[in-house]
């Protein structure tokens, strides 16, 4: 499985939230570039930054960052918050993301979403599906709609998503594992679609049960894991946790 470690981006720091409260949120790096190339020198092969200004206001604020961070760190940039137009997702592209996320226009606007995967590579884009309550959230997790996850899921799917991130609010920022039965329910729900999985990662044991509950019930979309205050926290390194994601015997993922 791949390993993508956070960096979240609020008034020009990386932080943290708490359960996706901007009232509750952390400063780890007064500059994200710093923390990229932290996660870097310890092994990240791929990178998951979140412009959270961009999320609240609505349209990307921080691609000067997401420019510095793509091209001093030589790794893939997953990035997404405010991406919610197409100009505005090609803005981030061309400013070095290997990958767009895109949350609340995947549920607003399904003709931005159908364009963006029909006019280019769809391994490109990943749709967040964000949770509280099991409900999907937007807005920056500001509002909470009435559609359930599995229903928004089944749409995604049928309109072409190839690659979902999904997020439990609650359990986001907490340190207090993944749940088991939601991760199975979320991973058969995408089918033959990737699944990035996100939301309460705090030890490597939790990193450990991801891959064997991936193995042991077949779940071979769930590709990856984001994982953030437990990084900054000192949990556990991003070494430790590239070898507690590789199955025995295999070389951790690219």
């Amino acid at each position: 499985m791949r390993l993508y470690p956070a960096i979240d981006i609020l008034e020009g720091s990386a932080v943290r939230l708490l359960k996706g409260d901007f009232e509750a949120s952390t400063v780890y790096d007064s500059d994200p570039l710093d923390a990229a190339m932290k996660w870097v020198r310890d092994g990240a092969r791929w990178l998951h930054v979140v412009d959270l200004d961009g999320a609240r206001a609505g349209e990307p604020v921080n691609l000067d960052h997401l420019a510095r961070i793509a091209a001093g760190s030589g790794v893939p940039v997953q990035y997404g918050g405010g991406l919610r137009s197409t100009a505005a997702a090609r803005a981030a592209l061309d400013a070095g993301a290997a990958r767009v996320v895109i949350g609340t226009a995947a549920f607003t606007d399904p003709e931005m979403l159908d364009e963006l995967i029909g006019s280019g590579d769809p391994e490109r884009v990943a749709v967040g599906v964000d949770v509280r309550g099991g409900l999907v959230a937007t807005h920056g997790w500001l509002q909470t709609s009435e559609l359930p996850a599995r229903e928004a899921i089944a749409a995604l799917r049928a309109r072409g998503a190839v690659r979902f991130i999904f997020t439990n609010i609650d359990h986001d920022g907490t340190l207090g594992g993944a749940n088991r039965e939601e991760v199975e329910a979320v991973a058969r729900d995408v089918g033959d679609a990737a699944l990035i999985f996100s939301g309460g990662i705090g030890t490597l044991e939790d990193l450990r049960g991801l891959v064997a509950l991936r193995g042991e019930l077949g779940l071979d979309g769930l590709e990856g894991v984001i994982v953030g205050k437990a990084l900054y926290e000192g949990r556990f390194t991003v070494a430790e946790a590239l070898v507690a994601l590789a199955p025995e015997g295999e070389s951790p993922a690219a």
